[in-house]
């Protein structure tokens, strides 16, 4: 995710406007007179049942339910809790708007919040997730960055199967999701960046490209990291996914919009009979056929479009795939009667299956910054400019969002003290386990071990432990520009859990992501925090770098850093791996065909399957998730779609027809990639909607 911890946008920003030729746009209009060709269902109207019910209409559901419905022999409902985004098109569509007029804290985010983290400043902290269509796809930084070949092979080694989920089939799907387009030859040289188009996909929904606007500095980045010793890619979207680059964002380039997965996967469809999309529809439990105890058939599931609104029920013939991301899918599975037995009694909820590692093993990336001010010229600054003197923010500068970034290892970060480092961690596998594992299973906790172990051996690799972010959104200080570079935690060795208090299933779940428990945590945070001022203190960078802000020159030791990062430090908005695919022995929840252990049709489709985290923002490896899941899934009941490689047309199947006639067809128009999509007219001070206020923004 785009860290925004600290990234705060200053009030003195709400002189920003966004204005169209002729006034403001209202898409409302738009979405009125095209419903019914987005397969959106605004009336509530739905059928009885469905061979597929996709329970979240979020990053990976709409991505999912997209490819099924391919086939037109199959029916496939979602059922999404938060609304359509159509009242707020505007502040989704612009890329700039995640920073200044973002959708945390509003309606449209659950506003989740953990419990107090008694080693993070006993502080409650926010989890910010997409309650719309599109998920947090529709709400997050943009970035388009891929995890290493290591580590998704790493993950996959862990269950039987799991070669579906390797680094050959990943990179396959991902590529399969994305159309890429290279910057343009000025975007490339201010910016100075490298890619290879061969590592990136031609024909996908899900556009990736650069912003059509990138303040000077950005061009000191890679060099500035090359300087101190950190490797500079290439590329990172090949498998080695490390060092310094400028990433992709999600921007569709035809009018520098969001590319998200409602704009990618759903709206340029033809209408389909057989796909209904249902928002404001709060699934409350799955609904078991018992008779079998130890194979459970889902037959169906509730819903209901509030807490106090009646409940409905829609029947399941095929499966029902849950895609509610790694707080809202193990949400569900809980309130269904699957989990740990003592979680489940204690919540009143009767248990139907007895299953340990439900909400387990939960993993989040955590991030502060260090910031200064500065004399390079910043979003803020240049914009501010624009407006004072007349003049207009054009689209292609309202793209401009944040994508300078590196990932360092643990040599980069330690030197010579690497390997003792690692020997430390290993040494206190038996005492982590018996401490800090948030379950009394002993299958949960032999699955902290398998995980532990993993990830003290990327230790020994070039994957990345910290990422560092240089941010060029924050607000001025002092009337001075500001910049900051942030460094956020990627394979904490710290895990929490995700759980129920009750039997209401609108009552939040209980968060504890049990932050900076395990020290090695502290330790590699604190000393990506080092290395992030280091960087501000070698040229180029350093020529624009004044006065530090945060955490200021009083901040030296060791001891001062960690006094000073605990009370700092928050989510980078990539929680993962509460429903994780394990073997069952290991606390696992679901096999390496993402079906939940003991039951018969019940899936699951999102980042809460892997079992570690990975050194990458999750967006582009869960789009790549479903596009596999799909892959099987359809081959499972229509022979077509898998293996991967050389798999034939839906078009050659005697079981099945295509809705679209090809796999790419939702990419085929992409000046039309969203039904949302804003004319490329100019933006500038005279704008209908100002973006006011003080608000952080947010990554995925």
């Amino acid at each position: 995710m785009r860290s925004l911890g600290l990234c705060l946008v200053a009030a003195s920003l709400s002189h920003i406007a966004v204005a169209f030729e002729g006034g403001h746009l209202d898409l409302r209009g738009i979405h009125k007179r095209e419903v019914q060709k987005r397969n959106i269902v605004y009336d509530g109207q739905i059928s009885d049942s469905y061979d597929f019910i996709i329970i979240g209409g979020g990053t990976a559901g709409l991505a999912l339910a997209s490819r099924l419905s391919d086939d037109s022999n199959t029916t496939v409902l979602v059922l999404e809790a938060g609304d359509t985004g159509d009242a707020i098109a505007d502040r989704i569509n612009i890329p700039i708007q995640a920073y200044l007029n973002g959708l945390p804290g509003s309606s449209y985010d659950w506003q989740y919040t953990t419990v107090k983290q008694p080693n993070a400043g006993d502080r409650v902290m926010s989890w910010p997730r997409g309650k719309v269509l599109g998920g947090s796809s529709a709400m997050n930084g943009m970035y388009q960055v891929r995890p290493s070949k290591l580590e998704v092979d790493t993950w996959a080694s862990l269950v039987d199967g799991g070669d579906k989920w390797d680094w050959e089939a990943l990179f396959e799907e991902m590529n399969a999701s994305e159309t890429f387009t290279p910057p343009s030859d000025e975007i490339q040289a201010i910016g100075n960046i490298q890619y290879k188009k061969e590592n990136h996909g031609t024909n996908g929904p899900i556009h990736a490209t650069y912003p059509g606007f990138l303040p000077p500095v950005v061009g000191n980045w890679t060099t500035t990291l090359g300087n101190i010793g950190v490797a500079v890619a290439e590329d990172a979207y090949g498998g080695d996914a490390w060092g310094a680059y400028i990433a992709t964002s999600s921007i569709n380039p035809t009018n520098w919009t969001r590319s998200y997965s409602r704009s990618g996967y759903i709206d340029p469809l033809p209408p389909r009979p057989n796909l209904s999309v249902l928002p404001n529809a709060t699934v409350t439990r799955i609904i078991f056929d018992t008779s079998n105890k130890n194979n459970l058939t889902a037959t169906g599931v509730e819903w209901a479009s509030g807490a106090g609104a009646p409940r409905s029920t829609v029947n399941a013939k095929k499966e029902v795939i849950l895609a509610g991301g790694a707080i809202g899918s193990p949400h569900v599975l809980l309130h269904s009667g699957v989990g740990p037995s003592d979680v489940l009694s204690a919540a009143g909820v009767d248990v139907v299956l007895d299953l340990p590692g439900v909400g387990q093993h939960v993993q989040d990336h955590i991030s502060t910054q260090v910031s200064w001010k500065t004399t390079a010229a910043t979003e803020q600054s240049i914009s501010a400019e624009n407006t004072a003197n007349g003049g207009t923010n054009s689209p292609e500068f309202l793209s401009f969002i944040n994508s300078a970034t590196a990932y360092v290892n643990i040599t980069d970060l330690l030197g010579d003290s690497a390997a003792q480092f690692k020997q430390q961690v290993l040494d206190a596998l038996d005492s982590s386990t018996n401490s800090l594992v948030p379950s009394s299973s002993a299958e949960v906790k032999k699955g902290y071990q398998t995980i532990y172990k993993a990830t003290a051996d990327f230790l020994s690799s070039p994957v990345g432990q910290v990422e560092i972010l240089l941010s060029l959104s924050n607000g001025p200080v002092d009337g001075s520009n500001t910049l900051g570079i942030q460094a956020a935690l990627q394979h904490p060795f710290s895990h929490g859990r995700i759980y129920i208090s009750n039997n209401d299933p609108f009552t939040p779940p209980v968060i504890d992501p049990q932050y900076l428990s395990h020290s090695a945590d502290l330790t590699i945070i604190r000393e990506g925090l080092k290395l992030a001022r280091k960087i501000g203190n070698t040229e180029p960078l350093k020529a624009v770098i004044g006065d530090e802000i945060t955490p200021g020159s009083a901040v030296q030791s060791d001891e001062d850093w960690e006094k000073w990062l605990i009370n700092q430090v928050g989510t980078e908005y990539h929680p993962s791996c509460s429903l994780a695919m394990l073997p069952r022995e290991q606390g696992g929840v679901v096999d390496g065909d993402l079906k939940v252990y003991g039951t018969a049709n019940v899936r699951v489709v999102d980042a809460s399957v892997w079992a570690g985290q990975f050194s990458a923002h999750l967006q582009a490896p869960v789009y790549g998730l479903a596009e596999q899941a799909a892959k099987f899934i359809r081959a499972t009941y229509n022979g077509v779609g898998w293996p991967s490689k050389n798999s034939s047309s839906s078009s050659n199947s005697s079981s099945s027809t295509t809705s679209t006639g090809s796999r790419s067809t939702t990419s085929a128009q992409p000046d039309k990639n969203a039904a949302l999509a804003l004319s490329p007219h100019v933006f500038g001070g005279s704008a209908a909607l100002a973006l006011v206020g003080v608000l952080a923004t947010l990554v995925l």
